[in-house]
């Protein structure tokens, strides 16, 4: 490792440690935030059915729900990991 590795490391060790004892008070409220920003509610239930279900049962269960369903995940995906980071490295220049 290098040096500043390593101080790198003893600076931010204790504010991650903070941050994951806050989220243990907040029974994981804060890490859900975090996984599932951006999704509506009928992402979040389509995502679990397409856990349980398995995505061909699920497309056969509601062809129209789930192509709701993907193009919801284009579009976010799309605006989170694409146009975002595009626009800040334009605005950047």
């Amino acid at each position: 490792m290098a040096k500043s590795d390593i101080w790198w490391r003893q600076v931010f060790r204790p504010l991650v440690f903070i941050c994951k004892k806050v989220d243990q008070k907040m029974d994981g409220a804060v890490s859900f935030f975090l996984r599932h920003f951006g999704k509506t509610r009928f992402m979040l239930t389509m995502s679990k059915k397409a856990r349980v279900l398995g995505l061909e049962r699920l497309f056969l269960v509601g062809p129209k729900a789930f192509l709701y369903f993907f193009i919801f995940y284009l579009i976010r995906d799309l605006i989170l990991y694409i146009v975002i980071p595009i626009g800040i490295a334009h605005w950047t220049d």
